[in-house]
């Protein structure tokens, strides 16, 4: 009965310390795997957003140019006014 008891006392303690080490590790390997997710999330955002950032460049230089010929058919409009005055 005391060998058991002796064996309990030792082995509990070094069930206890292997446990925690244990948990420790599943942590660590938990929290490198939700990094490596987020990590990939945000460079599948940054990428979406230089793809949207590029189609309103694309936008803009497409509504300047719209501009610049509603300009130049004002400009031609207001020209006729004058003679026409």
């Amino acid at each position: 009965m005391s060998a058991t008891i002796y064996l309990t006392t030792i082995l509990l303690p070094l069930g206890t310390i292997l446990i925690v080490f244990g948990m420790k590790y599943w942590s660590a390997a938990v929290q490198a795997r939700t990094s490596t997710a987020s990590e990939e999330a945000y460079r599948a955002l940054a990428e979406k957003s230089v793809a949207a950032e590029a189609a309103n460049a694309a936008s803009l230089a497409s509504i300047k140019a719209e501009l610049s010929t509603v300009a130049v058919s004002l400009a031609a409009v207001e020209k006729i006014l004058k003679q026409v005055e």
